[in-house]
């Protein structure tokens, strides 16, 4: 079922349920505290910086909440929260794939780049030094848990299913991926971050990351459509990808490129329609016209 631009429901115009929208507010916010962290030349590592930081990752949970409350009705707010509760969504098949798909992408990626004469895996930095220093894990514990909550409260919480109304889950993931890729974009300006530090703006490494991060969405949605929309898999997907990649790092070409192929190997096996084989996308309890 689709919902037109001129249909209302109650007293909300369904134009609030246009993704766009979302975009707008939840870049408004991210990008109101990270540019200010610019303007104010703080870095993440000072208090201020840490604030600011933490301020503008709430942008895509605190606007995919607001959304949530302002375009649905009871059903689609409980759906909402069950998505994020319901281990059951999940099962142990996908599960498994959570665990296996980013280790499977890591190894493979490592071992294609030593054929091409390269150094392979390398062990993250946190897990050489947390021998001496218990406190070295604390960035990527942070990096693992804090940003993928925060971020899939909105980004597949609540905007990827707007964009499936209207879009394939191919195309949806591309929107999607584009929008999350360009929400980083003030992080390559603010010393402490992690774009900023090892990746750098508009570098090869920069263009990979960009790319990566598209391909990380249709992958997302993957997973998302065959758990029955469940947000709670994507958080640990998300979490999970990030805990591999902090851990085990592999050059930034064999690495996004691998992520890449995985995506067009999901599209070409499963279909970019739903990316499940099934006929319809999954989408939450739309309201009745009243």
């Amino acid at each position: 079922m689709q919902e037109t631009s001129r249909r209302t429901f109650g007293n909300t115009s369904i134009s609030a349920g246009n993704p766009w929208l979302f975009f707008g507010v939840t870049y408004a916010i991210t990008w109101g505290c990270w540019l200010a962290a610019i303007a104010l030349e703080v870095s993440f590592d000072s208090v201020e910086g840490l604030v600011l930081l933490l301020l503008g990752l709430l942008g895509p949970g605190a606007a995919g909440i607001g959304f949530v409350y302002l375009v649905y009705d009871e059903r689609g707010r409980t759906d909402f929260w069950n998505r994020i509760k319901q281990v059951r969504r999940i099962g142990v098949r996908w599960f498994l794939v959570i665990l296996l798909v980013p280790v499977v992408v890591t190894i493979v990626a490592a071992l294609v780049d030593t054929l091409f004469g390269g150094p392979g895996a390398t062990v993250g930095e946190w897990v050489q030094e947390v021998g001496t220093n218990p406190l070295a894990f604390l960035p990527t514990l942070f990096f693992a848990t804090l940003p993928p909550i925060l971020e899939e409260l909105g980004w597949r919480g609540y905007a990827l299913d707007r964009l499936q109304l209207n879009w394939s889950a191919l195309g949806a993931s591309l929107i999607l991926g584009v929008v999350w890729a360009a929400w980083h974009l003030p992080l390559f300006f603010i010393e402490g971050s992690f774009q900023r530090e090892e990746v750098g703006f508009a570098t090869s490494a920069f263009w990979l990351f960009m790319i990566g991060t598209v391909a990380l969405s249709v992958v997302f949605t993957w997973v998302y459509n065959h758990t029955s929309r469940s947000i709670l898999g994507i958080i640990l997907l998300h979490g999970w990808v990030n805990f591999v990649s902090q851990s085990f790092e592999v050059a930034d070409a064999s690495y996004y490129a691998h992520w890449v192929l995985l995506a067009i190997l999901i599209t070409a096996i499963w279909g970019a329609k739903t990316l499940t084989k099934a006929e319809r996308v999954p989408h939450p309890p739309l309201p009745t016209k009243q």
